[in-house]
């Protein structure tokens, strides 16, 4: 069990189920008020633990430097947006970060911030004439609603990585990196493929800020060749 900086033992916070709390709610609840993740976004300001995994993945990577612009697809509630706002050291005045969700947010200085469901026919248009001269990152934290049915949750997740693919592809200037969020499975071996003959190097990685229990992994292709 942790210890505290005391040297005193760490409680585990535990929830009473409340009557019109289904378990599954309580369970989540438990693991928030217990996850050190979470505690150190509120400490530092970020929006989301998830801010972590990108901070870990670029540590090693280092993609996000100062003056590249990035396309955050999937953003809410904007931890990630917050790092690339940082690491790009992006203007409010001359914003390099859009971020876009199909789930309303809060503005992030730096970035401009748009409400869109990516799966929407129009929505591509509308961020292509935002991105006239193309940008060098392409994050993608889309996630569908989970059922627990693993395979059913893979072709949703599939679908959402088939969709921005093609887009990142079209957006991206040459020697850029699109990162993406994946399920246990990972990418259909037509894709990789396709991303291999795209880009010079195509990786998947786990950071340690995604809980052990998640199936989640990232699909990082890196190097665009260009179209």
């Amino acid at each position: 069990m942790p210890k505290s900086s005391s040297g005193h033992r760490q409680l585990k916070k535990r929830v009473k189920t409340a009557r019109q709390r289904k378990p599954s709610s309580t369970r989540w609840l438990e693991r928030q008020l217990n996850d050190p993740y979470v505690a150190r976004a509120k400490r530092e300001g970020y929006r989301s633990r998830a801010a972590y995994k990108l901070i870990e993945l670029d540590d090693k990577y280092h993609w996000l430097k100062p003056g590249k612009t990035v396309l955050d697809l999937g953003a809410a509630p904007g931890g990630w947006t917050q790092v690339a706002v940082a690491r790009t050291r992006s203007q409010p005045e001359r914003p390099q970060i859009i971020a876009a969700d199909l789930l309303p947010m809060q503005p992030v200085s730096g970035a401009l911030v748009l409400q869109l469901d990516f799966m929407q026919d129009d929505a591509p248009e509308k961020l292509r004439q935002l991105l006239p001269g193309g940008v060098d990152i392409v994050l993608s934290d889309m996630a569908p609603n989970t059922i627990g049915h693993a395979a059913t949750d893979h072709l949703r997740i599939m679908a959402l990585l088939e969709a921005a693919y093609p887009f990142a592809c079209e957006v991206l200037k040459p020697g850029g990196t699109f990162i993406a969020k994946m399920f246990q499975g990972g990418a259909a071996s037509e894709l990789l493929a396709q991303m291999k003959r795209d880009f010079a190097t195509v990786r998947h990685a786990k950071p340690k800020a995604s809980r052990a229990d998640s199936s989640e992994t990232y699909l990082i292709a890196d190097g665009f060749r260009g179209r």
